[in-house]
């Protein structure tokens, strides 16, 4: 992954990574309600970030031009000790260059250090490529949601144990 910074969100941010976030699930044909593609909150990452303790996001660039992000949060009603990783999209560009799983990493030891033992997701079939990750990551399936993300459009659902 060579020339590529990780670091985290910074307000400058925003405007790109909701696009990355948006043209991704576009891309898919994932781009419908109940997804994060119509929440106002991917507008507005930095802020989202900024005002919730405990999660983080981070996001990665080449050249000075952002390809990616992912966090984790402590999403509403998940069980104790419970955070999400949340909204994982790379651009084209990024794809195949190891930098998902990176980011994955960087999120899973993020939640580790700040007391977290499992981490859930919410995606969809029309990303499999991002499923296919998650199950080599050791995410195993459940039979439906946790926690109160808002993304009903979303229906698969998965859980792993830091």
């Amino acid at each position: 992954m060579e020339g590529i910074i990780v670091r985290h969100i910074e307000p400058r941010d925003n405007a790109a990574m909701a696009l990355i976030i948006r043209n991704a699930l576009s891309e898919f044909g994932a781009n419908k309600p109940g997804t994060v593609y119509y929440d106002d909150s991917t507008d507005h990452l930095y802020e989202l970030f900024l005002a919730a303790p405990l999660s983080e996001y981070f996001v990665a660039e080449k050249d000075g031009v952002l390809i990616g992000g992912a966090g984790i949060y402590p999403t509403d009603a998940l069980p104790a000790g419970t955070c999400e990783l949340v909204k994982m999209y790379l651009s084209p560009a990024a794809r195949g260059l190891g930098l998902g799983r990176s980011m994955i990493n960087r999120c899973m030891e993020a939640a580790k250090a700040k007391g977290f033992q499992q981490i859930y997701l919410e995606t969809m079939p029309e990303l499999k490529k991002a499923v296919s990750v998650y199950e080599k990551f050791g995410f195993t399936y459940l039979p439906g949601p946790m926690g109160n993300s808002g993304h009903n459009g979303c229906d698969i659902w998965m859980i792993r144990k830091l």
